[in-house]
């Protein structure tokens, strides 16, 4: 039997840290040797996350979030599941410490400090880790990501906008400024928090908008983007909020360059992700729907032309938790050690 890669949670009391942990549970390649929270320590497992207990590591018990303590459990790589803003604490001691760093927050993946102070009020802590990070999105920075040492895995929503429009734009099928999307997100993806607007009476039968015009993920989407056309695009998203726990649907709309036949984008989808993998792109009458997607790591994509306005429409799903967050990072996982990239995922 293989030896297996001894892997911890950082924060793992929130939704994603969870999702993580259900997904180590089953992987076959790694052991669960660390789970972290500042608010559980001294808790098993199995008592914190009830959904666990009897099976594999559910009388783990969680421990403080400190580096010493991390590294002390035998830990090579730890996966951050923090709140954007306290990865930076953790990532450069753990570096450091000579272990592989899988961060979910958005602490490392803009690489131009005065965007990311623009978008998120604060300054830029790490630079010289977020110059040096391997933005966390396998479908386009697989090879990259074979060797890398921390990883900022993408966010939810750029997941769901970059996987449709990244190989459109790298050959240069479409009109860059004209790209508009509107997302619609479960409430999960606003965190294990007790506020008011996220309470079920506020959420439930109900749709709003939220983060406009300006969304923090805008800036990871954005340096995507530009770094696929080759030029600089600014994009116009609308995020909102659905009745739902999870999932996220995003709808795109572009117009496609002068002279670019409309088969041409759904044969580009096609031949970047004829591998199959964990894209799926949908045929015939076919639309995506977040319950095909739920609990699994794929995201669905499917196109259509609009003769009418002459626009192309891209639509995407995915689960906010699980290809937008903890399957992301265990997918990233898979490539960074070689193994397939399935692994714990299906």
């Amino acid at each position: 039997m293989d030896t297996l890669l001894k892997v911890a949670v950082v924060g793992a009391s929130g939704y994603s840290g969870e999702e993580l942990v259900r997904i180590l549970v089953g992987h076959p390649h790694t052991q669960l040797v660390a789970l972290t929270s500042r608010q559980l320590v001294g808790e098993r497992m199995g008592n914190v996350f009830p959904r666990f207990e009897g099976l594999r590591y559910s009388d783990l018990v969680f421990i403080n979030s400190e580096v010493d303590a991390i590294v002390a459990a035998g830990t090579e790589v730890a996966f951050l599941a923090l709140p954007h803003g306290l990865a930076h604490e953790f990532a450069g001691p753990l570096l450091r410490a000579g272990l592989r760093v899988i961060d979910m927050s958005a602490d490392f993946r803009i690489k131009d400090v005065a965007v990311y102070e623009d978008f998120y009020g604060a300054p830029l802590q790490e630079p010289a880790l977020a110059q040096t990070s391997v933005y966390g999105l396998v479908e386009v920075y697989r090879e990259a990501l074979k060797e890398a040492k921390l990883v900022a895995c993408a966010g939810c929503y750029p997941t769901s906008i970059l996987l449709p429009l990244i190989p459109l734009l790298k050959q240069n099928l479409l009109e860059p400024d004209s790209i508009h999307v509107s997302s619609m997100s479960g409430v999960s993806g606003a965190g294990r928090t007790a506020k008011v607007d996220y309470l079920y009476a506020e959420c439930n039968e109900n749709i709003r908008a939220y983060g406009v015009p300006k969304h923090r993920h805008l800036a990871e989407i954005e340096q995507e983007l530009s770094l696929a056309a080759g030029e600089s695009v600014c994009i116009s998203f609308t995020p909102h909020l659905a009745p739902v726990t999870r999932g996220i649907h995003s709808t795109i709309y572009a117009k496609p360059r002068a002279g670019v036949a409309p088969e041409r984008i759904g044969a580009v989808l096609h031949e970047a992700y004829a591998r199959g993998g964990f894209v799926r792109l949908l045929e015939g009458n076919a639309l995506p729907e977040t319950r095909h997607v739920t609990n699994t790591n794929f995201i669905d994509i499917a196109w259509r032309h609009d003769p009418r306005t002459g626009r192309v429409l891209l639509l995407s799903v995915e689960d906010n938790l699980v290809k937008g967050a903890a399957g992301q990072a265990v997918q990233c996982l898979n490539v960074m050690c070689g193994w397939a990239e399935s692994s714990g995922l299906m």
